[in-house]
């Protein structure tokens, strides 16, 4: 059974852990150019890198990004040597790109995931883009958050790259939040939103589709709570993520019944309830790896075009039919 303590919950989700594979701390893992809404409501070329370094040190029950990570400290000069390569890459492709996202698979403003000494250098890297968006832990927000604001500020042109901050509060629901094992509340999720806000940085927040121990007749509901709290954070876009099996507790919380993985016409019907909530801001639903929760070849690459329309109009199209699957095809019967 799912134990109740934060020691034991952890050995718990350790313990059905593959084994950790090693990665070049030295080298990114992949690189993504899309085009995403901005907070002004145009359209931006958005590069996403996918970087390489520490683990981070809170064991999530759903997460499986750590497969991404090292088990050692990343060493000091490697991050800013990924995002060089990162943008030489993006170059040799003729891809411009105006916003840039850093995604380490962890926590930017943890030290050992991103060391302080390369904040400079970092900057120095991204420089000329408008926007930057990084991923942070709510209880890492203080005192490297603005070493690194100074940095860019620093180091950049007369025109310093606007920094914005992606958080997971996962669920508004505490129950389910503190038995996710993150050890955050809601209201520590909103303390930290607050200090990005009183330093002019933008807010990102990852919220979970289908997230374990929420019963499925109270998914609907709690994610547009969430969405709520996120928006009444000071947060000007809102990034929904599918909860993904594959990292062993998950697949034992199942057979629990404390979770149900999502299924396509899952995911469209959260992103259809979320644009509910569009006035007051983005509302955006995460489309990489979406192959993996569809049943039908037919009628995925539709249904796939459709969201990342919905993602760029922040509007809801007429729902795709499909012959093959029947998708659609009794939409509105009972």
């Amino acid at each position: 059974m799912y134990p109740a303590g934060h020691a034991a919950r952890d050995r718990f989700i350790l313990d059905r852990r593959a084994p950790h594979e090693k990665h070049d701390p030295w080298r990114y893992q992949d690189l993504l150019v899309e085009d995403e809404l901005t907070d002004r409501r145009g359209v931006a070329r958005t590069a996403t890198v996918f970087l390489t370094g520490k683990e981070c040190p809170w064991h999530c029950v759903m997460c499986d990004l750590w497969r991404h990570t090292t088990t050692s400290d990343t060493p000091a000069g490697a991050i800013p040597a990924q995002i060089a390569a990162a943008r030489s890459a993006l170059e040799t492709r003729g891809e411009f790109v105006s916003q840039m996202k850093l995604y380490n698979a962890s926590n930017f403003f943890d030290p050992h995931a991103v060391p302080v000494e390369d904040y400079e250098a970092i900057a120095q890297a991204l420089n000329g883009l408008d926007r930057v968006v990084v991923e942070s832990h709510p209880a890492l927000i203080g005192s490297h958050v603005y070493q690194f604001l100074r940095a860019i500020d620093r180091t950049q042109s007369a025109r310093p790259a606007r920094l914005e901050v992606a958080m997971g509060l996962e669920t508004a629901n505490p129950a389910a939040l503190e038995r996710l094992n993150k050890e955050l509340t809601p209201e520590q999720f909103s303390a930290a939103a607050n200090e990005l806000r009183y330093r002019g940085i933008a807010l990102r927040v990852f919220l979970l589709i289908s997230p374990p121990f929420i019963h499925s007749r109270e998914q609907d509901r709690w994610l547009l709570e969430s969405i709520d709290w996120a928006f009444s954070s000071g947060a000007s876009a809102v990034s929904l993520i599918p909860t993904r099996p594959g990292n062993g507790a998950v697949e034992a919380l199942a057979e629990e019944g404390l979770y149900r993985p999502p299924d396509l016409a899952d995911i469209e019907r959260s992103i259809e309830r979320g644009m509910t909530r569009a006035d007051q801001g983005r509302v955006l639903v995460d489309l990489w790896d979406l192959e993996r929760f569809s049943g039908c070849g037919h009628c995925f690459t539709l249904r796939k075009s459709r969201l990342a329309t919905m993602n760029l109009e922040q509007l809801v199209p007429a729902p795709i039919s499909c012959d093959y699957c029947g998708h659609g095809l009794t939409r509105n019967v009972g």
